[in-house]
């Protein structure tokens, strides 16, 4: 079986997973992170209307706790997608 080089195939495996499967699951992570804390909204059967806890939060989420997580994982998402583009351009 020399006519596999099984270094080449377990390094293409490796990267296609982290770039094919990896990269997208941190970013579910980081979407997940920035809902932590919040509360659903509840509708009134009376009125009909949507009662939302927390209207008068601010648009970024739930929890400082979230917002810090997400932000890590759209950090980690951004620096492997400019690693990805650094690495076809360099022609590496």
């Amino acid at each position: 079986m020399s006519w596999i080089n099984l270094n080449a195939l377990w390094k293409i495996v490796v990267v296609g997973l982290l770039a094919g499967a990896g990269l997208p699951a941190v970013f579910a992570i980081g979407m997940w992170a920035l809902n932590l804390g919040r509360k659903p909204a509840t509708v009134s059967a009376t009125t009909g209307s949507a009662d939302v806890p927390g209207k008068e939060e601010s648009i970024l989420g739930g929890s400082s706790t979230g917002l810090v997580i997400g932000a890590v994982c759209f950090l980690i998402f951004l620096a492997g997608i400019a690693f990805g583009i650094y690495y076809i351009v360099s022609g590496a």
